[in-house]
């Protein structure tokens, strides 16, 4: 099976589910997390990707140890059989059935299922691209970062063919630059205050669509005071109102939008109009 965004971007809003669709006793980044994200019907699932200290890929997102496992330590400083011991808390810090899951099994499990964003990709890039290469799933992986001369090193030396979006707030000045590069550069990552930002505004999407690249967008709040998207969010969409949420971000023709409610989005664009382009 092929998969290509471009296409996928033409047939209705990409709908990414941020660590999968956690909650009550499911934690996110777990293996049954992403699978309730492709029952509620998204289109891409983002993992974060860890190390072990022999050198074994799991998912996990770095620092997170307390909060997710209730436990002071480092992952990464721990083998790997030690790590796949380890079982997630829920949010009321009790002891879940749900272990770290192996990031080989994960693709695996995923193939020809998926978009798949991998997120700290950059922590172990030449790993990562091995194992999704070991799987014949380039064409399902989207890495992301802010831009870098690092990055765009990496990316035309490594893995020019990854699809990749840069991370970009306030302003794109790399963009033609960019299109420029060995590197399969799909779109952008867009983080703004306030709906006067430039990357808001129509003339950038417009701009981004004529030069046939794709705008992904966050409703996700990791912090409150920090807003990714003006304050169109999930937050505001379920506290405020549904259409100044979401509807604002679809009407304004982004392409992706990453959430933590994929039901309840997917449900209030079909319900609206907004969902299928």
């Amino acid at each position: 099976m092929g998969f290509d965004l471009f296409q996928k971007a033409k047939e209705n809003i990409i709908i990414v589910a941020h660590r999968g669709v956690s909650g009550g006793n499911i934690p996110c980044n777990t293996m049954a997390a992403y699978e309730i994200a492709l029952k509620q019907g998204a289109d891409m699932i983002e993992a974060d990707v860890s190390c072990s200290k022999d050198g074994k890929l799991f998912l996990f997102h770095p620092g997170m140890e307390k909060e997710h496992l209730g436990k002071r330590i480092n992952l990464s400083r721990k083998k790997y059989d030690n790590i796949m011991n380890q079982h997630y808390i829920n949010y009321d810090k009790t002891p879940t059935q749900f272990s770290i899951a192996d990031f080989d099994d994960f693709l695996e499990n995923f193939k020809d299922r998926c978009f798949i964003n991998i997120d700290k990709y950059w922590d172990n890039p030449e790993k990562i691209y091995k194992a999704v290469k070991r799987h014949n799933m380039t064409d399902q992986i989207l890495v992301k970062s802010k831009i870098s001369d690092k990055v765009i090193s990496v990316l035309e030396n490594l893995c020019p063919e990854l699809p990749y979006i840069p991370i970009v707030s306030e302003n794109h000045p790399k963009h033609k630059e960019l299109m420029k590069k060995n590197i399969n550069y799909v779109g952008a990552e867009v983080l703004f205050k306030n709906d006067s930002s430039y990357l808001a505004s129509d003339e950038f999407i417009d701009m981004m669509h004529r030069d046939g690249k794709l705008v992904w967008v966050n409703s996700i709040i990791y912090n409150y005071k920090s807003q990714l998207s003006g304050g169109h969010s999930d937050d505001s969409a379920l506290t405020v109102s549904e259409d100044f949420g979401w509807g604002w971000l679809a009407d304004k023709g982004f392409d992706f939008i990453q959430t933590d409610w994929t039901m309840m989005l997917i449900d209030y664009l079909k319900k609206t109009d907004r969902y299928y382009r």
